[in-house]
């Protein structure tokens, strides 16, 4: 069996079976490819049934060369893992090369977060008086008003809205389905954008239902949400580095602060561990750090 007929089987195996997200699909393929474009040019290994251990090893250490990024290696890794155990499910062999693999350690790198000042800032800088203007404060304020991932963003639909109840639909990782609660003042901008912009436009066939358009009448793009809030960072003279996913970590970060329950939070996230949401609650401990410092006697001592 050749790499190509594999590597599609591994693909329907993860679309079909596992549900997995086109973006995600696509990174798998990629690492796998990876692997296979090495060992077609440095080993005589020319089937994926034939792969070792010791193959794999010297994929891995071919990346570190390289000085592939330690977390880049450790989802390479992981597509690697979950390729041969698809493998073994497909009957095609009986042992995984890539379990005993270790993944390289990664540092937790926490988010920079942005203070609601500055999110108000940004907002602030938005020229309302163009269409693109009130969309682009309908995106930003849904972003942060709801927690959401870009690609969860830009596949809103207009059916994904339930302004009676105050919630919307999202479509997460996996397409996963999650109920998220939306304030007033986003469905607010939202309504104005649909009133008196998305009604104008003449949607695409296929994007009859998508919330946010560009001119053609057809969904953003991920590179284009993330060029929209980098221009409106630097107007606003903002020096974090700032990109779509910040309004994800300043919403999280901002209700743990005002003292929301981590499970309501993992909740809206869409985290399918409590681990991942807790990341959000550094400042908390940087600021009891401060006070104890600051106000207990012999903290300096």
């Amino acid at each position: 069996m050749v790499w190509k007929d594999c590597i599609e089987g591994f693909s329907n195996y993860l679309k079909l079976e596992k549900g997995v997200a086109e973006n995600t699909l696509k990174a798998y393929k990629n690492d796998i490819n990876k692997l296979s474009n090495y060992l077609s040019v440095s080993s005589q290994v020319k089937s994926p049934l034939r792969v070792t251990k010791t193959d794999l090893d010297k994929f891995i250490q071919s990346l570190n060369e390289i000085e592939v990024a330690t977390a880049t290696q450790a989802r390479i890794i992981s597509s690697i893992n979950n390729f041969f155990e698809y493998l073994i499910y497909d009957g095609s062999i009986k042992e995984n090369p890539a379990s005993l693999l270790e993944s390289p350690r990664l540092s937790r790198k926490l988010p920079e977060p942005l203070s609601i000042e500055e999110i108000d800032l940004i907002i602030d800088k938005i020229d309302c008086e163009t269409k693109h203007g009130i969309r682009n404060k309908a995106m930003i304020e849904t972003m942060y008003a709801c927690g959401l991932r870009v690609s969860e963003l830009i596949t809103l639909r207009l059916s994904d809205l339930n302004f009676d109840e105050d919630y919307i639909t999202v479509i997460g990782k996996g397409n996963k389905e999650r109920i998220v609660p939306i304030g007033s003042r986003a469905q607010k901008y939202i309504s104005e954008y649909i009133t008196n912009v998305r009604s104008q436009l003449a949607s695409h066939p296929e994007h009859r239902d998508t919330l946010f358009l560009n001119n053609r009448g057809k969904g953003l793009s991920r590179t284009m949400v993330f060029y929209i809030i980098k221009d409106l960072a630097q107007l606003a003279d903002i020096q974090k580095s700032i990109s779509p996913h910040t309004f994800r970590h300043s919403f999280a970060t901002h209700l743990i602060e005002g003292g929301a329950n981590l499970r309501a939070v993992q909740e809206m996230l869409g985290h399918e561990s409590i681990t991942t949401t807790e990341i959000y609650t550094h400042l908390d401990r940087q600021y009891l750090s401060e006070t104890l410092a600051m106000f207990h006697p012999h903290a300096n001592k």
